[in-house]
């Protein structure tokens, strides 16, 4: 194998542990939850899903597991969107 190859493949697994490298500021991906398949979004500083329950809530088990997964490679504004949430006024009164 060609050595700058091997450096490269070298390089990539130290950035691959080194997760404080990646920072993510928009992504859209799908998440199979257990009764649907729903879209998850985080772009310009907020969190969407297309579950009913996020709509009402403003966070959902998809995002906030999306948080865990991701972890330090999420903008802090993401990692604490389920520390300060505020419930829409439609949701308890």
């Amino acid at each position: 194998m060609h050595s700058s190859l091997i450096g490269k493949i070298e390089k990539a697994r130290r950035y691959s542990q080194e997760r404080d490298r990646i920072g993510f500021t928009s992504f859209k991906t799908t998440f199979r939850g257990s009764n649907d398949q729903h879209v998850v979004e985080y772009a310009d500083g907020r969190w969407h899903c297309t579950c009913n329950f996020f709509g009402g809530w403003g966070l959902c088990a998809h995002t906030m597991a999306l948080e865990r997964i991701l972890g330090e490679m999420l903008p802090k504004e993401a990692r604490d969107a389920a520390n300060g949430f505020q419930p829409s006024a439609s949701v308890g009164g």
